[in-house]
């Protein structure tokens, strides 16, 4: 069986980033449906399209590098976020309650924090990487959700969830092309 291993191809950088982002993105969806199951009365309070995150391209048309870079942007700042919301339901619950929603947050975060590594390996020679964004704190995170209370928090958990669905899927798709760009270049 060993001797099997060492004679299988290794898959290059960039598919097994692009299997991550992909496995990050279904997490993330499962995490956000978890979510929705919890806090049912949200439905009617779906926020609408407006991002937590945007991130201008220097470009029309950025390469395939430059979206790397952007959605590795976009995603190390909802770590942020993610790790801000964790620390707040744990001080609301006032210890780490493990069920299955807990659980799968849990996995997004350390997918998340894997998938960054991984794209910040493709982009080492610094091609492609946005501006450093500034300093994150977790009081900038409420203010994006108007009002106070237990239900604005529950509002931009909710938002920070959609980010991350979004920015993972955003991820997926520019791995992909890179990775696609990347192949052609070694067959030629």
């Amino acid at each position: 069986m060993e001797g099997q291993k060492d004679s299988e191809p290794r898959r290059p950088a960039t598919a097994r980033a692009v299997a991550l982002a992909h496995l990050l993105h279904q997490e993330c969806k499962n995490l956000l449906e978890l979510y929705k199951e919890r806090e049912h009365f949200l439905s009617p309070h779906i926020p609408d399209g407006e991002r937590l995150l945007i991130f201008d391209l220097y470009t029309d048309t950025p390469s395939s590098e430059q979206r790397v870079g952007h959605a590795h942007s976009a995603l190390s700042r909802c770590l942020e976020m993610l790790e801000c919301l964790i620390a707040r339901e744990v001080e609301e619950l006032g210890e780490e309650f493990e069920g299955e929603y807990e659980t799968a947050r849990n996995t997004v975060k350390n997918r998340l924090g894997h998938l960054l590594h991984s794209t910040g390996a493709l982009l080492e020679n610094g091609e492609g990487v946005c501006e450093p964004l500034p300093e994150f704190h977790c009081v900038q995170g409420m203010d994006e959700v108007e009002g106070t209370g237990s239900f604005a928090a529950k509002l931009w958990t909710y938002r920070v969830l959609l980010e991350l669905t979004h920015w993972s899927d955003m991820a997926a798709h520019a791995l992909r092309l890179l990775h696609s760009e990347r192949a052609n270049e070694q067959e030629l």
